[in-house]
């Protein structure tokens, strides 16, 4: 009896590591991006930007995003067992690692007056 009730509050408290491997966001689709590209198509695909400059060429968008964390249901069947076999100690490893996982960078997009793409880089 003892040993089910571990096994069931092993599974109950499991959840940080495997919330955070089935939360994750997908990279974003680039391939739109093009030079001559209307603003509203990048906002459309991308969202609002961070922040947004008027420069003298025309405008200035800033993304922050982040690549290799899209969600993945192979990732949290694995923390969740290793939380069963462990019963929950590897909350304590397997959180800290989706914690890392994924890379944030930043996406410029440069306009022209007329709201066209002229310039994309990522730093």
């Amino acid at each position: 009896m003892k040993t089910i009730c571990i096994l069931v509050m092993a599974l109950l408290l499991n959840g940080c590591s495997v919330g955070m491997a089935l939360s994750g966001k997908p990279d974003a689709n680039l391939s739109f991006l093009d030079i001559g590209k209307s603003r509203d198509i990048v906002i459309l695909n991308l969202g609002s930007p961070t922040e947004s400059l008027t420069t003298a060429e025309g405008r200035t968008d800033i993304y922050h995003l982040e690549r290799g964390n899209s969600p993945n249901a192979g990732r949290a069947a694995a923390h969740a067992i290793m939380d069963v076999v462990t019963l929950g100690i590897w909350e304590a490893v397997g959180t800290p690692i989706e914690g890392l996982t994924g890379e944030e960078y930043k996406l410029t997009v440069d306009y022209d007056k007329n709201n066209k793409v002229i310039k994309v880089f990522t730093h």
